[in-house]
């Protein structure tokens, strides 16, 4: 049990984090002055998510007379990381929406519809309107497609109805997931909780929902009349083998049953299944309450470019790019960011504050006519929740390492109240802030 002295040095010690540099210092190095270096190139870059603005904002102060295209037809910015927040009662549905124009850089030209076609031989994107944009630099940052027609029987009007969430669909479905989970909660039943076969954007969310489900029941009482099950993809429940470890020990203190090797193939609302693929064969299971989440693959119109590995991840349609410097391994004046990039790992916003200054660097040393050593190591981090007012700040490497930002302060296997304000209040500012360029 943490006692009244361990808590209040927990929160001098957050505080005094953020009274510094704030925010901005929690993961990755200062923003350092730069000179910029003189260009006429023109810069394409795909998507205006979390990579595509941080480095948008990063590059207009590198470059100096670089023509730079943004090219995305969404109209709202989503702050991912807030969905499951939302979908745990925590915040509204508008705390991870704001416009995507708020946060584009003056001086860059933002084409509001989505690219169709890549040409990377010719050096050309061609935009949904027929409009073609032809480039010296891409940056390839649209992030990734949720595959819904990949589980049978499934469609978003179902979010929110039944038992059915899906957390991952978007502010207002995760929204609606809490609504569900919030009625399961005071009723009991089996909840039943998967994540794809496929690579996915934090592959740590679908044990904090299984953790937060778990913790409401408790709060209300009722979690004697709760099961819950997590059926894992493969024959592990997270890919770093001592974090993998910790979490099979949670789930059997809070009685979080597992079972291994099931991959989600389909749902029956109306008997209230979820059908597996196994070795064994396909296998039903009754559910009250579940979230749905797809197989995940890269947009379509980057399948379709020629970008993709052609044998990695068979499907998905992952950049080709080196793992430590973002640069595609046949284009060399094409980078990747985000989601979409084929590395081992890396699909969290953390990856992307990790991997936005490395790609400029290399880009503007190209530019230059120069090289440099910067490198992606993998970083990724997943603050993961195992109730409300606490979480374990989980931060890893390529090779499994853990890399913990503030070692002495913040244990990474230990469920924390200094990790859980991380989570609900730091990472939102400094997400902002890598938005702008700034961290």
């Amino acid at each position: 049990m943490t006692d009244s002295r361990d808590f209040a040095a927990s929160r001098r010690a957050f505080l005094g984090l953020a009274a510094g540099a704030g925010a901005l210092a929690l993961a990755g190095p200062a923003r350092q002055a730069r000179a910029q270096v003189r260009t006429n190139a023109h810069i394409v870059i795909l998507g205006a998510g979390a990579a595509g603005t941080s480095l948008a904002n990063r590059l207009v102060g590198r470059l100096d007379g670089a023509r730079i295209t943004i090219v995305d037809g969404r109209a709202e910015h989503w702050y991912q990381p807030g969905f499951t927040l939302i979908a745990a009662g925590l915040k509204p549905a508008g705390y991870s929406v704001s416009r995507t124009t708020e946060w584009l850089p003056d001086g860059v030209d933002f084409k509001a519809e989505y690219a169709a076609e890549i040409d990377p031989e010719a050096k050309r994107v061609g935009l949904a309107s027929g409009e073609s944009l032809d480039y010296d630099y891409l940056i390839v940052a649209p992030g990734l497609v949720l595959d819904w027609s990949g589980i049978e029987g499934f469609s978003l009007d179902m979010v929110g109805q039944n038992g059915i969430g899906a957390v991952y669909a978007g502010p207002e479905y995760a929204e609606a997931t809490w609504r569900a989970l919030d009625r399961f909660t005071d009723e009991g039943g089996e909840a039943v909780f998967t994540r794809p076969a496929t690579e996915m954007k934090c592959a740590g969310a679908p044990l904090k929902y299984a953790f937060l489900t778990d913790d409401h029941a408790r709060r209300k009482g009722n979690r004697g009349t709760t099961k819950i099950t997590y059926a894992a993809h493969s024959g592990i429940l997270f890919s770093v083998p001592i974090v993998n470890e910790k979490v099979r020990m949670l789930f059997e203190r809070q009685e979080i049953e597992t079972v291994y090797n099931h991959e989600l193939r389909a749902i029956d609302p109306g008997k209230k299944t979820l059908t597996f693929a196994t070795a064994e064969g396909q296998v039903e299971m009754p559910f009250d309450f579940t979230n749905v989440i797809p197989p995940m693959r890269a947009p379509e119109v980057v399948r379709q470019s020629g970008l993709s590995w052609a044998d990695r991840w068979e499907g998905q349609g992952w950049v080709e790019v080196d793992q430590y410097t973002l640069r595609h391994l046949r284009y060399p004046e094409v980078f990747a960011a985000g989601d979409v990039a084929g590395v081992p790992k890396g699909k969290t916003a953390a990856s992307v504050k990790w991997q936005v200054p490395v790609i400029e660097e290399h880009l503007v040393a190209q530019i230059a006519g120069d090289t440099t050593d910067a490198a992606y190591n993998g970083y990724t981090s997943c603050p993961l929740i195992t109730r409300v007012g606490r979480a374990m700040m989980i931060e890893f490497d390529y090779n499994d390492n853990l890399v913990p930002s503030f070692p002495g302060v913040i244990a990474p296997l230990e469920e924390l109240w200094i990790s859980w304000l991380m989570k609900e209040v730091a990472l939102k500012a400094t997400y902002n802030a890598m938005l702008r360029g700034a961290a």
